[in-house]
């Protein structure tokens, strides 16, 4: 089931269908990293830079070797908590384009069945932005626990594989059903959606190919939303 969802998915990434929905969510995604890094970079020179200057005085703020000290560890954190911040910042995206992709999905894979109606606009920003700040909380908890030998891999995995399985799949559900409806459906399926989840979570985790991470799970989870719905109605 899970694995038909994956297959289906990235052999939909790069179909010509995809090609607009790729460039607009390819762009914003890297639009919003650079951002992110800028932001951290300033709030960085915010915070440090006066007490460089105290430890300095009459030097500029980045002379001598304390200043090339910092330089190399913010750049090494600037890297680690953009790539901690993936996961948010493609939710965010996702939020915005998650219909367009799912049209696309459904109009060439399911051509025989009714198709979806959009999540207003407004839901899906506030949607987003709670998912932003619960991914925010999970990935600050999966960083910490990188200090613990043995368990900060899996961390990253599990935090990010049920955040991130729970939040496409209810937007997948949410185009057929209330928000009620679909928060319902995923506790019904939970393990299948953690599992899919951590498909996902997989899939974040490879370098470039992490940017279509909002399209290959958007993608997955209107398939999987579509098998689950089909096995319970030929259940009943």
């Amino acid at each position: 089931m899970i694995l038909d969802a994956a297959r289906a998915a990235f052999a939909r990434l790069f179909t010509p269908e995809f090609r607009t929905v790729f460039v607009k969510t390819l762009g914003l995604t890297l639009l919003a990293l650079v951002a992110v890094w800028f932001g951290l970079k300033e709030l960085f020179d915010w915070l440090a830079l006066p007490w460089i200057d105290a430890l300095l005085p009459g030097f500029p703020a980045w002379a001598g070797w304390l200043g090339m000290i910092a330089a190399i560890l913010a750049g090494i954190g600037f890297a680690l908590g953009l790539a901690l911040l993936i996961a948010p910042v493609t939710a965010i995206v996702a939020g915005l384009f998650l219909d367009d992709i799912a049209e696309v999905v459904e109009r060439t894979d399911y051509p025989r069945d009714p198709p979806g109606r959009a999540v207003p606009i407004g839901q899906a920003i506030v949607l987003s932005a709670k998912f932003f700040g619960v991914v925010i909380l999970g990935n600050i908890a999966a960083m910490l626990l990188l200090l613990v030998p043995g368990i900060n891999i899996g961390a990253f995995f599990v935090v990010n594989g049920y955040l991130l399985g729970r939040e496409f799949f209810e937007f997948a559900a949410m185009r057929f059903r209330s928000e009620a409806d679909a928060k319902a459906l995923r506790k019904r399926h939970a393990g299948t959606v953690f599992l899919a989840g951590l498909v996902i979570a997989a899939f974040l985790s490879v370098p470039l190919l992490n940017l279509l991470t909002p399209l290959f799970a958007a993608a997955m989870m209107v398939h999987l939303h579509k098998i689950i719905v089909a096995s319970e109605i030929r259940s009943t």
